[in-house]
Order: C-alpha cells, then sequence, then structure tokens
C-alpha cells in the first residue's frame, strides 16, 4: 500500500514566487549599480562630445537625490503603514462596501500625504507644483481657453519662439488646461495644483477596488483593497501631476466596466461618459492612448461590447472640442516626438533604459507587485476571463509596448503611473494567509524609497 501522502513544503509551494522574486530584486539591484560603473555602453551619443561619458540621473534608474531625511511625518506613516499591516486585510473583509471604498480612497490620501510630508510642506507638497518652468509657471497672464488652444502646438519645438518647458510640452494641451482653469477660477498658485493631483491621485485606490469588485466579484475587490490603499507609488502620487492623469483615466474605465456590466442605472448614459473622461485623459498624456487596450480587455470580461458605441462617442466628442478650439493631437504628438528625439533622449541611451525601466516601476509597485503579477498570468484564469487576471496582463502589455518603444526613457516610476495604480492589486492573487507579510513589503519599501531619496519630476 502507497505511503501517507506527505504535504507539500512552504518553500515548494512558493518556489516559482520566490524564485521570480529574487530575480526581479537582482534587476533592480543591477539598475541601481550600473551606472555608477561608467560602462563603454552607457555612454550617451552626445554629438558634441561623443566620446564623454554623461552621467544618469544621480539615483537612476529613479530620478531624484540621495538625502536622508526624516521628520514628525515619518511618524504618522509609520503609523499607518503598522495599522495596514496589522488591520489592513481583516478591516477590507468586515466593513461595509460602500465604506469600504470610501476608506481605500482616504486610506490612500492620508499614506500620499504623510509620505509627501516627510519632505516638508512646502519642498515635498507645494513646492511640486512650483517654479518658472512648471505648469504654473507657464500660464498666459492673459486670454482665454481658446487662445491657449489655438496657440499650443506653436511653442512645442525647442526653436520655436518662447518653447514650453519640456514637461509642458510633452503632454498634451488638456494638462495646462487644467491648471490655467484652476488658476481662472481662483483656485490659482501651486497649492491648489498639488492638492488636485494628490486627491485625484489617491482617488484611483477607489475606482481600482470597484472596478474589480465589477468584474471579478466582491471577494477579490476586499483583497485588493488593502494592496492599493497603501501602495508605494503614494511616492510619485504626491506630487506630480501625473497622478492626477492616472486617476482620471482610472475613472474612465471604471465607468466602462460599470456600463459593460450593467451594474448601473443606464448603462448607455454611463459609456457614453467612459468615453469622454478616456477621451479626456488622452489630451492629458499621450501614453493614454494605450489606455484602449484595458478598455477592450474590460468589455472582453464583461462579454459586451455595446458600451464600445457609447465610448467612441464620448471620445469623438472630446476630440471635435479640442480641434474646433485649436489643439490637434497629432499635431502635438509628432512635435513631442521629434523634441524628445533631438533632446533628452539622446542622453538616456536605450541599452540601459529598456530594461532599467522596469526596475524603476517595480519600485512603484512594489516587489509584492511584482511577485504578484507572476500570477496574473495564470492560463485556466485567463480562459474563464477572470477580471483581475485580464485587466492585469493587458497592463502588462501596454507597459511592454511603452517600454520597447523607446519613448519613455527614465521617470517611468511617474511617467507610468497610469498603469501602475492597477498593477498594485497584483499581490492579491497571492495566499491571503501571506498579505500581511507582502503589505508590510510594500509600506518598508516606500518608506525607504521616500526616507532616502528626494524624488522629483
Amino acid at each position: 500500500m502507497p505511503g501517507p501522502t506527505v504535504p507539500d513544503s512552504w518553500f515548494r509551494r512558493y518556489r516559482w514566487d520566490l524564485l521570480w522574486g529574487g530575480l526581479v530584486s537582482c534587476l533592480v539591484l543591477v539598475a541601481f549599480v550600473v551606472p555608477h560603473r561608467h560602462l563603454r555602453w552607457l555612454t550617451p551619443l552626445v554629438p558634441q562630445n561623443p566620446g564623454q561619458y554623461v552621467p544618469l540621473a544621480g539615483t537612476a534608474p529613479i530620478l531624484g537625490f540621495w538625502l536622508p531625511h526624516g521628520n514628525w511625518s515619518t511618524l504618522c506613516a509609520c503609523a499607518i503603514a503598522v495599522a495596514a499591516v496589522g488591520w489592513g486585510p481583516g478591516i477590507a473583509r468586515r466593513l461595509r462596501w460602500r465604506w469600504l471604498v470610501v476608506g481605500s480612497w482616504l486610506t490612500a490620501l492620508a499614506w500620499t500625504m504623510s509620505l509627501t510630508l516627510i519632505d516638508g510642506p512646502v519642498r515635498g507638497f507645494a513646492d511640486r507644483m512650483a517654479g518658472s518652468g512648471g505648469y504654473l509657471g507657464q500660464i498666459p497672464p492673459t486670454g482665454g481657453i481658446s487662445g491657449l488652444l489655438h496657440g499650443f502646438t506653436a511653442h512645442i519645438a525647442a526653436n520655436s519662439p518662447h518653447p514650453w518647458d519640456l514637461s509642458i510640452a510633452g503632454d498634451p494641451a488638456g494638462a495646462l488646461l487644467t491648471f490655467f482653469s484652476l488658476n481662472r477660477i481662483g483656485l490659482g498658485g501651486p497649492a491648489w495644483a498639488a492638492a488636485l493631483c494628490v486627491v485625484v491621485g489617491s482617488s484611483s485606490a477607489a475606482a481600482v477596488v470597484i472596478t474589480v469588485r465589477t468584474l471579478g466579484g466582491e471577494p477579490m475587490a476586499r483583497r485588493v483593497a488593502p494592496f492599493v490603499a497603501v501602495a508605494p507609488l503614494a511616492v510619485w502620487v504626491g506630487v506630480s501631476a501625473d497622478a492626477y492623469f492616472a486617476g482620471v483615466a482610472a475613472w474612465g474605465l471604471t465607468l466602462l466596466a460599470l456600463a459593460a456590466t450593467r451594474s448601473i442605472r443606464f448603462p448607455g448614459a454611463v459609456s457614453l461618459a467612459a468615453g469622454i473622461v478616456l477621451g479626456f485623459s488622452v489630451y492629458l498624456d499621450y501614453g493614454s492612448m494605450l489606455m484602449a487596450v484595458p478598455a477592450l480587455a474590460i468589455l472582453f470580461v464583461a462579454r459586451n461590447y455595446r458600451p464600445l458605441i457609447g465610448a467612441v462617442a464620448g471620445a469623438l466628442i472630446v476630440v471635435l472640442l479640442f480641434a474646433v478650439m485649436g489643439f490637434w493631437w497629432f499635431d502635438g504628438l509628432t512635435l513631442v516626438r521629434h523634441r524628445y528625439a533631438v533632446g533628452i533622449a539622446m542622453a538616456r541611451p536605450y541599452a540601459y533604459w529598456v530594461w532599467a525601466n522596469l526596475a524603476s516601476l517595480t519600485c512603484a509597485i512594489g516587489l509584492a507587485g511584482a511577485i504578484g503579477l507572476r500570477r496574473a498570468f495564470d492560463r485556466q484564469a485567463l480562459r474563464d476571463r477572470a477580471g483581475l487576471h485580464v485587466l492585469l496582463v493587458a497592463f502588462v502589455a501596454i507597459i511592454a509596448v511603452a517600454d520597447l518603444s523607446g519613448l519613455s526613457k527614465a521617470e517611468t516610476e511617474r511617467i507610468w503611473l497610469p498603469f501602475s495604480v492597477w498593477l498594485v492589486a497584483a499581490p492579491a492573487l497571492l495566499p491571503r494567509g501571506s498579505h500581511r507579510f507582502l503589505i508590510a513589503m510594500q509600506v518598508v519599501g516606500a518608506l525607504v524609497i521616500n526616507s532616502l531619496l528626494l524624488t522629483r519630476w
């Protein structure tokens, strides 16, 4: 007779997760070490000095400065981290659904602000949106929306009269239009702009939770909630304009999911609203055009493609409005690509950033997020159209496209926020018994990065 079955050891059950986590950790470590080795293949091809080594970002693959620091807000961040590890999963299981959605948003907001204020209320919050080269510094003192949009493309090229700073020229006109509008309604100044970015950016936590519930059921959404509430990417949500872009795009996908699953009244009107929001997100960030892939993934999971009609109609409304007011998206993209190719891209070698981008993304989604992504490629789950699995695979696909294109070299921990706010849900796919440990990994990673580096954009 066969002997009793011996249960698999802990190591044997999770050996592939551990192996993948080890490989990802090595990738991040190598990405931090390589820029300081002065290797020949990392020498940027600068025509004026073709043989001279030009250093990459001082803290490559993350953009920032080495500056160990801390203050009273470090204690606040630690308290939130301890609470998330100790009680987060349990509260997420028991809390009423509406309060869980609101709680995810408020926790993400508190977590983001606690990390932001470690850098100080001025340096870490208000000053992130200040400066002569930023959005606020280049808002025209007079004129209206039509004048702003009509003349926007004329200032994108570096050799144009009064060119925009690259942070403005690198985005479509909708980004500057947002802060221009804030200024005109009496909410001018860096504090208001920073508040908009943090509030809208942190709201993506609620959007992700709602979408996961809509596509994959409430139990999975409750598993996701603690991870999106205290994600490491909060370091860059506070404060960058990309956080605002991420929040807008996230809510567009959420509206589309609600319309596709008929989880809300008037799904036709909601699909139209989804198209308007997603269309506007494309005018905030050129990379948001890739959101078409997760949008189709949502319809695939819902087995309902009818909302595509309303969504396309809503997006076309946005395109028409911007075109009538003087901004054509494709003209802006063409000019930006040329300025990028002959400018900063020449000092950022593709041979390094094509893989170092993934290391900076790992810093944003956390090691637990990277490990969880391996579980997203479960064949049976994908065949069954499991909501979270399909969404994560869709976002991995568009990140691969963005990375290989060479149009994203460096700063991807911030630039890819519209994608990474979804990837931080990946640890929910790992066994429930490991969730407290995984949350601890996430919050410790965020605290280490935020306390050792002064990130910038």
